[in-house]
This record gives structure tokens, sequence and C-alpha cells, in this order.
């Protein structure tokens, strides 16, 4: 697909002179699905145009689509308002006991680490390992870590919010697999520019807000579990909707006991059901470009950056290579935060995370906006003309 048309068509929004960097935090939405959710919501004024037909049939487009993401079935996907509800989720359904330790890395961001403190009454622990040198997750020390029968499960971020590292999926699927550990991941930073095959690298559960690379209204998101799971962990909150017989509005208080065999029994009704609507247009523009094509992009875009860091003596904080990502992270030379306010000043939205500046480019940015950016490091009160 062409993305300099892609930008045209549905990003002009963006061309008001500033330069766009800041995915990582919230992505802006493609034109067709600003459409999606404004028609929606128009018809909200006349309900007679929100049968629930139309209502289940969004929702089930969001659970296909979410799944192709993920190479998943449907049925293995529930429909989540953010990633912290589904590392919740998470947490409460697994088979935990006194004395068990989940494993994740310390530098985390909050909700990985946040979702199992309601599990310290029970006797469960989590064990934060120490960053490497670089300030990175010792995948290393996690792998050493897993010999321990003590400990049960590992929670952990795809990608680093601060800096882009992104895990070894692969390696840590097949050690948690031979040594019957649950895995757990918070995708948010990945998914949408980091290809992910739960068919070849199983996972347990894989948590995915939507209002970041996926371009997606906020309160939108999956929860993918895996489907031999779905039908041996209970509903870990009782969502009305999450038991058979509920999708048969004339006989709602029939109290069926029996969750749906599926990862519906996970999800937490009501769903903002506009707002998915518009994350189907917008799954539905980044699946018809393709994920490998988005990373492929978006490395590109890091060359002016590294070149930047060659020449100048500043330093990228961010792994280049296997474990790099769509986000980048710079250390100008000067106070970091006067260099910040300035590019800011300068119309560059990015953002400031853990002693760096986080530049997190998407399919819609391109390599003059980043060789400017780049050029803004060194002058960053110069504005990018035209």
């Amino acid at each position: 697909m062409d993305l300099d048309l892609l930008r045209q068509t549905e990003f002009a929004a963006l061309d008001d002179g500033g330069i766009f960097l800041n995915s990582a935090s919230i992505g802006p939405m493609p034109a067709r699905s600003v459409a999606v959710l404004g028609a929606c919501n128009r018809d909200r004024a006349r309900p007679v145009m929100w049968p629930v037909d139309r209502i289940n049939t969004i929702l089930d487009e969001s659970r296909w689509s979410a799944g192709r993401l993920v190479n998943a079935g449907e049925d293995e996907i529930a429909l989540m308002p953010n990633t912290t509800t589904g590392l919740n989720i998470a947490a409460h359904a697994l088979p935990l006991r006194p004395g068990d330790v989940v494993l994740t890395f310390d530098k985390e961001f909050p909700s990985v680490i946040a979702a199992w403190f309601g599990l310290r009454a029970k006797g469960v622990t989590l064990e934060r390992l120490r960053p490497t040198p670089e300030g990175w997750p010792d995948e290393e020390a996690l792998h050493q870590r897993l010999t321990d029968p003590a400990v049960k499960a590992v929670c952990v971020s795809l990608t680093q919010f601060s800096n882009g590292y992104t895990i070894d999926l692969a390696r840590l699927s097949r050690a948690t697999r031979e040594r019957g550990k649950w895995l757990i991941v918070d995708a948010i930073q990945g998914i949408g520019h980091v290809p992910v095959d739960v068919q070849a690298t199983p996972v347990d559960f894989l948590a995915c807000g939507a209002q970041k690379w996926l371009l997606s209204p906020w309160g939108t998101g999956f929860l993918y579990v895996r489907r031999e799971l779905c039908q041996k962990f209970e509903p870990t909150f009782a969502g009305w909707a999450a038991f058979q017989g509920t999708d048969d509005y004339t006989q709602l208080t029939a109290y069926n006991p029996d969750p749906w065999p599926d990862a519906r029994r996970f999800e937490l009704i009501t769903l903002s059901v506009q707002d998915f609507a518009a994350m189907n247009a917008s799954l539905g523009l980044l699946l018809g470009v393709g994920i490998d094509q988005v990373r492929a992009h978006c490395h590109a875009l890091h060359a002016p950056l590294i070149d930047w860091a060659k020449s100048s003596g500043g330093r990228i904080t961010s792994p280049v290579g296997p474990q790099g990502s769509a986000i980048i992270c710079v250390q100008p030379h000067g106070d970091i935060s006067t260099v910040y306010q300035r590019l800011m000043g300068a119309g560059v939205q990015c953002s400031l995370r853990e002693g760096a500046i986080r530049l997190s480019p998407h399919l819609f940015n391109t390599a003059r906006e980043m060789s400017h950016v780049a050029h803004l490091l060194d002058h960053p009160d110069r504005r990018m003309k035209g």
C-alpha cells in the first residue's frame, strides 16, 4: 500500500505544521474511523437504528479483526475497554496459591505491576527482575529464574513503553511451554507495528488496548485467551453477558449459570459499541497495509536519528536491531527537559520518559519529518517549512 497516499487520504489532519511522533501515547484515528464513529453517534439520536443484530455484528467483527492481528480465532478474543482490565482478569483467573511467584521486570509500565497487587493477600509474590546496565529487560535473568519450581507465571510487556525494547517472545514462549509456566503479555506498545502470531509463539493471555498503535478510540481493546483455557477458567467477574443464553433478549431471566465456552466469558458488558465500530475501521486499515510493512517503514524512519547519534555524540537509549521496535528514545546533549520543551515548542509531539525523549513514528510519518527532527535535536528552535 502507498503510505504517502494513505497519509494524504487518512491522516491529512496531521498536516498542521507540526510533526506527530507520539503514537506510543495516543494514536491519531484515520479519517475512515472518524467517519464511522460520527455516523454511529448520529444514529444514537434514533435508537431504532440500533437493533440488537447491528450491535452484535459490530462486536463480532471486533473479535474477528483482533484475532487476525495475532493469528487467533475470534472465539479466543474477549473485548476489553483497556489493557489494565485484561491484565487484571488474567491475574485473577490463574490458579495461583500461597508461595507462588510471578516474574516480571522492574521498570515495567505500572499496569503490569498493579494487576498483581490484589494477589498479595493470597500469599502470591510478584518478583521484579532488575534491568540490564542499558536499562533494558534482563531476559537472561528471567530465563534463569524460570528453573525455580516456585515460579508459576511470567507477566511482561511485549514492547517496553520507556525504551521500545521488544522481548524475544518466541524464546520466552518455548521456555514457559517447556516448564509449564503461565505466560501473560501486555502487548499495547507492540501490536500494530510488531508482528505477533500466537499459533507460532503460544501465550496464555495477551492484553492490548487499541488507543495507541491501533489508532482507535479510547475504551477499546481486547484480551486474547488461549483456547484451551477458555473452558478451564471461570469468569473472574460476573459480567451479565458472560453466560450462555444472554444473546436472547427475550429470555434474560433464565439465569443460565453456564458461561460461554469461549473467551466471551471474560467480557464485561456493556461495551462502547460505537467505539468498537471505529476500531474495526482502524484495524481494517492496519491489516490492509500489513504489520510487516508497518514495521519495515517505522524501522527505516530511524535512520536519520541513528546518523544524528553517530555524528553528534548523542545517545540512543533504545535497542537497534532484533530487540528494537518503532519506538526510538534519544538523549541529546544538554538538559533533557529543556531540549524536550524546545522540541515541543518547535511543533514536535513526543514524550519524555525515564530520562529520554521518546519518539514513536507510525505508518503515517515520513522520512522528511524524521530528518527534520534529527536536525532539531541540535537546533531545537527551527521549524520545518512547507
